[in-house]
């Protein structure tokens, strides 16, 4: 009998079935290595039997040198009315060199009836032949009941007989599966507990989130008596995703205290749950909880007041368990508190009950009010308490800036920029063309400014967003434009807001060139000006 949690993670297998995502060999292959680092028992890479794809997969995967994890396939029993030595996806299975193996097969007299078209008894067939074909052959099996608990509430006695069939038949663990997503966290504990009265097998779970509840009913089979916990990095899958394992492992090791993973290894969910996110181009909700951006973040200044006390007086752990960190965010809702553990995290001086501490909240107030957001632009608010610190030298002022857009037919959109500043005091004038109005710009500007600041070369755009502030005014609206840019160390994010996108951009530009050049000395060279690239600069618009 298994007496410690287990995780299953089918993110490239279960994960994938979700709207959008499409994974690479190459990036199964890479979330493997880093599931493995998280401490994730079993790894599910696919089902071999459905496309040529995951079979590339298996066989890359014999090279992966795991610590903790082990990669397991993914089948169904065999075809009605044939012998399981003669069903191809089973044979598929054995080729491929995995130890362990996830098959699944049908719990509901409903879908018995319906999606595969057979009668209840062939079905009980289906499920021990298999199983027993594959224990015969020296794997591990683990026996997903598809639709257990709709099946359960449909007909009990015939669901049970399903995974009595599978323990008869020789499986390793049957795992309970709320395929449709719509159970709730009694029913899930009350089906649970009465199944492992009946059945002396290791039982698991696999929730899907249709409801919104996979987490608790996950937890909820756990407090029941499952020792196997099935689920996706950030929750993906088919329809409303599967059970998220980045809140089920720390909810699972922090509030129940079950022994999932070592505490370095816990500390690693953020990263992982931010890797898989870039990996399958879907960005992470920033409310997510446990490694969201703001799940640990601060508003409302009465919060930040106490969370300068003690923490968790608004957080119900410390961030760091789980690798990400505490943020205190300025906005029209923030009080001095705010503002000076603001200053304090940028290691800037700020003193509480200070005059210009009080100018300073009532100057992001009024800024806020005209649309702007630091919320997502630490680097502009940064620049704001320097300069009404009197601590921002002021490297660049713009005099002037002329656009010109060229489009012939059947010939690329041609933009050219002309800008002239004031760098260190004296006027500059470059022109430079690009693939779009702001790409021009951004290149006519880092040309003012290369000859005296070089490392600018480095700096590069990451990030573009625009926001229509109020529509009413159609074509006309404000909008907020928000920029982040990288370098091969940092990266930051400045904000601008204007009735023309353009010059919106150019606040932003300008802003997050000044913060790249904080801390930038002058260089006494002179040094032939070049234009740049134009993958350095803005994106179309």
């Amino acid at each position: 009998m298994e007496d410690k949690v287990k995780i299953l993670d089918t993110t490239l297998r279960d994960g994938t079935q979700g709207e959008g995502i499409s994974l690479t060999v190459e990036d199964k292959l890479n979330i493997a290595k880093r599931l493995d680092t998280l401490g994730i028992s079993y790894i599910e890479g696919g089902w071999p039997g459905s496309n040529h794809k995951d079979i590339e997969f298996f066989i890359r995967a014999r090279n992966l040198k795991l610590k903790h994890a082990e990669i397991t396939a993914f089948g169904s029993t065999r075809r009605k009315n044939i012998y399981a030595e003669h069903d191809v996806n089973l044979l598929k299975l054995l080729d491929i060199g995995v130890k362990t193996v996830a098959i699944f097969g049908k719990s509901w007299d409903f879908q018995v009836y319906t999606a595969i078209q057979t009668t209840l008894e062939e079905n009980l067939s289906m499920i021990y032949d298999t199983i027993r074909f594959l224990k015969h052959k020296g794997l591990r099996v683990i026996y997903d009941a598809e639709h257990f608990f709709d099946g359960y509430k449909s007909n009990s006695a015939y669901a049970l007989s399903t995974v009595r069939t599978a323990y008869e038949a020789g499986a390793d663990w049957i795992v309970l599966c709320d395929t449709n997503g719509g159970a709730i966290p009694h029913e899930i504990a009350s089906i649970v507990t009465f199944v492992k009265n009946e059945i002396p097998c290791p039982l698991g779970i696999h929730a899907h989130n249709d409801c919104e509840l996979a987490v608790a009913n996950t937890l909820a089979a756990v407090s029941a008596g499952a020792t196997q916990v099935q689920g996706t990095i950030n929750g993906y899958g088919e329809r409303c995703g599967n059970a998220n394992l980045i809140s089920v492992i720390p909810n699972l090791q922090l509030k129940l205290h079950y022994p999932i993973v070592t505490k370095e290894q816990l500390a690693k969910l953020t990263d992982t749950a931010r890797f898989v996110s870039e990996i399958t181009n879907m960005p992470m909700p920033i409310n997510q909880p446990y490694a969201g951006r703001a799940a640990f973040a601060h508003k409302g200044g009465i919060h930040v007041s106490a969370i300068l006390r003690d923490a968790s007086t608004y957080e119900h752990i410390t961030p760091e368990l789980v690798g990400n960190r505490q943020r205190v965010i300025v906005s029209e809702l923030s009080g001095q508190s705010n503002l000076v553990f603001k200053a304090q995290e940028l290691g800037l001086e700020l003193q509480a009950n200070n005059s210009n501490t009080k100018l300073l909240i009532e100057r992001v107030k009024e800024l806020e009010n005209q649309g702007y957001q630091f919320d997502g632009a630490d680097a502009a608010l940064e620049l704001l308490i320097r300069s009404m610190n009197g601590d921002l030298e002021e490297i660049l002022n713009l005099e002037s800036y002329k656009i010109t857009v060229v489009k012939v037919v059947d010939q690329p959109i041609l933009s050219e920029a002309v800008v002239k500043v004031k760098v260190q005091g004296r006027s500059v004038y470059n022109v430079a063309e690009g693939n779009g109005p702001l790409n021009a710009l951004d290149n006519a500007l880092r040309k003012c400014l290369m000859e005296q600041y070089p490392s600018l070369k480095t700096i590069h755009l990451s990030d573009y967003k625009v926001r229509v502030l109020d529509d009413k005014d159609g074509t006309a609206t404000k909008v907020r434009v928000i920029v982040e840019f990288s370098d091969k160390k940092n990266t930051w994010s400045t904000v601008g807001v204007s009735e023309n996108i353009i010059e919106a951009s150019w606040q932003a530009l300008c802003d997050s060139i000044r913060y790249a050049l904080l801390d930038v000395k002058p260089s006494d060279s002179k040094l032939h000006l070049v234009e740049l690239d134009e993958s350095v600069g803005l994106i179309n618009h």
